[in-house]
């Protein structure tokens, strides 16, 4: 089967967060099972931040099985990134399936003209434009720009032959569009291979003598970086803190200025290291050698992070509120908290730096959801499956 993978960001950029790597994880999935696999996409590469785009690319290349097919961007507004030069690399390719992931972009627009054109199958993947908090939180431009996009927003999903969410949660999202028949739940799956790669030793290279809890994740407001840090504020003398720290990493995305600000005046320089744009090979060692995650974030989805932590049989703490509870499950593979409240926050961080029996309960427990269920090739075989139906 010939399939077109559609997205705002591809390789080398894996600092755009959960769309780019479930589409690489679905790329690999399918080509391993032997199918031509293109990805169509930008030329971001979040060199500097998420808006630096590189026409030194290469405009085609071929990755683990599966091909990357770039175009160079000509301007972004916020992460809507404009690269008019898809439409004619994708209508050449002609491909029997369509599958573009995150429908609130200038590329699934263009999928979807494309796929109505030549009468081609189309399905989606949203990963949370449709609920992102900013449609209700953010300025007054960017509330303005979504407002705009309804009626983009309503022609893809009706072009749609099947749409794919990830939970129970995402489903609901939908349900004002009265597209119930058209979705299919497939859990987000990532590739458990890739975790595997050979990695330094992360507490050496980054001079690390204490354990540490680790955030991964862009820099945002909706990441809940202030209550992640108003949580290390209140427990910072409590003894399981002594010898701890908490490692953050990740890419600006608009509160990068405001976190360090609430890091000196917490005085949480000693208790603290913010590791800005790191590779994504430093990603996977800090996962292998850290006590937990801890997910603060006001909305998320399905996210991917607590499935790469748990490959790694480390547990996790998040929000009690939207998708988060779909992964990460109470009392079973980590601690649920209730949104924004950071005192509960700090709390449940001092209870799994205290227990390492719950740890390896939890962390066992996520384990098994990765290797049973949550990889890329289960979610392959899934996918593949839904391809079949409307081909």
């Amino acid at each position: 089967m010939k399939i077109a993978l559609v997205c705002p960001a591809s390789l080398p950029a894996t600092q755009f967060g959960g769309i780019l790597h479930l589409t690489v994880n679905m790329a690999k999935g399918f080509s391993k099972n032997g199918h031509d696999v293109t990805i169509f996409t930008t030329d971001l590469t979040a060199a500097r931040d998420l808006k630096t785009f590189d026409k030194k690319l290469p405009r085609f290349e071929t990755i683990d099985g599966f091909k990357i097919n770039r175009s160079h961007c000509w301007f972004s507004i916020y992460l809507f990134y404009i690269n008019p030069g898809m439409y004619w690399q994708l209508l050449k390719y002609k491909p029997d399936i369509i599958h573009s992931i995150g429908i609130r972009s200038f590329q699934s627009l263009i999928a979807t003209i494309i796929a109505k054109k030549k009468k081609t199958s189309l399905v989606l993947s949203d990963q949370g434009g449709l609920s992102y908090s900013e449609t209700k939180e953010g300025n007054i431009i960017k509330r303005i720009l979504y407002k705009l996009q309804t009626p983009f927003i309503k022609f893809i999903i009706n072009q749609a032959s099947r749409i794919i969410v990830g939970n129970e949660y995402e489903k609901e999202i939908f349900s004002k569009f009265n597209v119930d028949s058209k979705i299919t739940i497939v859990r987000n799956g990532i590739d458990l291979d890739e975790l595997k790669i050979k990695t330094e030793n992360f507490k050496q290279k980054f001079n690390l003598n204490e354990r540490y809890i680790l955030f991964v994740g862009r820099f945002a407001k909706n990441k809940g970086l202030d209550i992640l840090l108003n949580a290390m504020n209140l427990i910072k003398n409590d003894p399981p803190i002594s010898n701890s720290k908490l490692v953050i990493m990740g890419i600006d995305d608009g509160f990068e200025v405001e976190m360090i600000k609430l890091i000196e005046e917490f005085n949480l320089e000693n208790k603290v290291m913010v590791i800005k744009k790191p590779k994504r090979e430093d990603v996977i060692a800090a996962y292998k050698d850290c006590e937990f995650i801890v997910l603060p974030s006001r909305w998320e989805l399905s996210p991917l992070v607590p499935l790469e932590a748990f490959a790694f049989k480390k547990p996790a703490i998040g929000i009690k509120a939207y998708g988060t509870p779909y992964t990460i499950r109470d009392g079973e593979n980590g601690i649920l908290v209730e949104l924004e409240n950071y005192k509960k926050l700090g709390d449940a961080i001092l209870d799994l730096l205290n227990d390492e029996r719950k740890r390896l309960k939890y962390g066992l427990a996520g384990y098994e959801l990765v290797t049973n269920t949550c990889n890329s090739q289960e979610m392959a075989k899934s996918i593949l499956k839904i391809y079949e139906d409307v081909s």
